[in-house]
Formats: structure tokens, sequence, C-alpha cells
């Protein structure tokens, strides 16, 4: 298995900038025979051979040696991360250095701000894209700058500072994750608890709950968990439905397949993945739904129900 070329703290500024790109994959014409070769971005693709990187152009011409520990790609004109010999830099398409090698850590530069989180004597700080230092380095750990903001912490605490360097969230927070490009808000942790504040520091969701977590079902919902029960809140921290349930399965016999049948004390409804709203929890059985309808059983009858929860058929008394 080919080794990750990424460290971790690189890996979420390159999932958000591989988000931004389409999914077509450009690659060089290489006949020399790399480990790995990826995609071109701005005219070069990294390869690597031998556990040394360095980058080709489309016809698969080495215009960069081969001779990084680690490289990064070069996007939206920002020069590339590049390790060697366990210090981090820059450098730009001809290979030229840009940022000396002289780093104990790094991240990579992003769409989203001409400054990035560098690492020096145990501290972190911040340059800009010729490597003037624009934030000292004070911090004990940094994150990407999104929605103007990043977070750092400090003595075993988290808040958030602008591009300036001002602290605009104070640091008290036991873990902050970045703020989501377009949501507005972070999710935070203090005490085991969970909840999201916006740009301003304000708490849009009470930092009390088990888990917050993104619904693999709908990426337009949160799933949030509170004393072993879980309900679900909108990208804004607005509550659709209350911590309630104690499990779900998917409950559609064919596609689209939209409804989740859910369980709360030992009760059967459902909920519509794509809108979030429910069908309450009142049932003794729920099977499937069939394209329009479910058959249910309530108090030993059995009869339909639409998509919205009404009965549309006369109900069946159930016999052992």
């Amino acid at each position: 298995m080919r080794k990750s070329m990424l460290k971790p703290t690189l890996i979420t500024t390159a999932l958000l900038l591989a988000s931004n790109f389409s999914f077509a994959c450009d690659k060089p014409n290489t006949e020399k025979k790399y480990n790995y070769v990826s995609c071109l971005h701005e005219g070069l693709a990294r390869v690597e051979l031998n556990d040394k990187w360095g980058f080709v152009n489309k016809s698969g011409k080495e215009v960069i040696p081969l001779k990084y520990d680690v490289a990064g790609y070069f996007i939206a004109k920002n020069p590339a991360i590049v390790k060697l010999n366990d210090k981090w830099g820059f450098i730009d398409k001809t290979g030229k250095i840009v940022i000396p090698l002289k780093y104990a850590d790094a991240q990579e530069f992003s769409e989203l701000a001409d400054i990035t989180g560098i690492k020096l004597n145990d501290k972190w700080g911040f340059i800009n894209k010729t490597g003037q230092v624009v934030i000292p380095f004070k911090y004990d750990d940094v994150g990407f700058f999104s929605e103007g903001l990043a977070k750092v912490g400090l003595n075993g605490k988290e808040g958030f500072i602008d591009t300036t360097g001002q602290v605009v969230i104070p640091l008290k927070y036991d873990f902050a994750y970045s703020f989501r490009e377009g949501e507005g808000h972070a999710k935070v942790q203090l005490n085991d608890k969970y909840g999201f504040i916006d740009k301003t520091g304000k708490e849009i969701l009470p930092v009390k709950y088990d888990e917050i977590e993104k619904f693999k079902f709908n990426k337009s919902l949160y799933k949030i968990t509170l004393n072993d029960k879980f309900g679900f809140i909108t990208k804004k921290g607005k509550i659709v439905t209350l911590p309630k349930y104690d499990s779900f399965v998917l409950a559609d016999q064919w596609p689209p397949r939209r409804f989740l049948r859910v369980k709360a004390n030992g009760k059967y409804g459902f909920i519509n993945r794509k809108t979030g709203k429910e069908i309450a929890p009142i049932y003794d059985k729920a099977e499937a739904f069939r394209v329009n309808y479910a058959w249910v059983t309530l108090n030993g009858e059995r009869f339909k129900i639409d998509k919205r929860g009404r009965q549309i058929s006369k109900r069946i008394k159930v016999t052992k």
C-alpha cells in the first residue's frame, strides 16, 4: 500500500481545497514509471519514486526534481508546501524555494486566506506568501482560516483569531473545530459536551450535547446526541427534532429511499431524510415505505399511511 503523503495537519486543508475542484482528473503523459502520479494542478503533477517527491508537467517532463520527502499541490497560484530532512518550506512552480525550509511543521496555503499556519521552536504562528511573519509564534496549535477566522490553541484551551491576529472568540474551549465555509458556525467542545457557536462567539446551539455529527443520509442536517437519544438540527443550529430516538434504519423498499424508520421508547415512526420532518413514533410496528405508503400497526390494527403520516386505508384487525 502506498504511504500517505500528507500528514494529519495538512489533510483537512487538502480535503477542503479538493472540494472546490472538478472530479475530472487530467494526468500527465509519463513514460517513466513512478510509484504515484497525481492529477495535474496548474499544469504540474506530483510524482513519487523511492519515497521522494517532485513534479512533472503535462508532457511528463520532470520540472522539479524528485528530492523532497513530502510535496503538496500547486493550488490557486499559491506556492507548494515541501518537506526535506524534517524541515518544511514552500517552492514556486519553477522549483525555486520561496519560503525557506526551516520550519518544524506547516500547513498548506488555501484559497480562503493569504496566510497560513507554520511552526517554529514548538510554537505556531502565521506567515504570508512571501514568508513574512504576520502573526507571532505563540500558539500551541492552529487551524486553517475559514470564514475569516482560524482556531488557535494555548495552554490547553482553544478559541479563534482573525487574519490580523486579534482574538475574536476567547480561548476557553477544550477543543474547537474550524468554521465551515458557507455555514457560519463552528463546533466546540467544553467539559465533554458539544455545541455550535457563530463568528461572534455566541452559542447558537447550547454546549450540552454528547455528540454532534454530520448526518450521513442528509448533508444539510446534523445528528445530535444527548443521554443516548438522538435528534436532528439544521446547518444553522435550528432544532428539527429533539433528541428522543433510540435507533433508525433505512425504510424504503425502492429508490429514492427518502425515509428512515425511527424507534423511540419502543414505538416506531419515520423521518423524511430530505426535509427532516417527522411522522411521530407512535406505532407498535412500522414497515418500509412502498413508494407512496407504508403499513403500520397501532393498538392491534394494521393500516396504511402516506408520506405525511395520514391514514389512507381502512383499519384491519390483527389476528394472532
